[in-house]
């Protein structure tokens, strides 16, 4: 199914490439591939349109939560495999 932006695919992938570079080592290329979608047609559901900068800055917020949530898993890890526990 073709969808409004497709021929703005491109710029896309370069939002996704700029993405990965910054997310390097916290997630996975696919992640982040994932993400840029999701924003995109999020974008272009409540808003009509997916212009490029709001799907960056969606994306990458995204991203951010996703990194926050898993920093503070390792962080009980960490803490529960020292026995520390509250």
């Amino acid at each position: 199914m073709a969808h409004q932006g497709d021929g703005d695919l491109p710029r896309y992938a370069a939002i996704g490439e700029r993405l990965i570079e910054e997310f390097e080592g916290v997630h996975a290329a696919e992640t982040v591939s994932r993400c840029v979608d999701a924003a995109r047609y999020g974008a272009e559901e409540v808003t009509g349109s997916a212009p490029s900068d709001l799907v960056e800055r969606i994306a990458r917020r995204h991203l951010e939560v996703l990194a926050t949530i898993v920093a503070e898993k390792r962080r009980k890890a960490r803490r529960s495999s020292l026995d520390n526990a509250p």
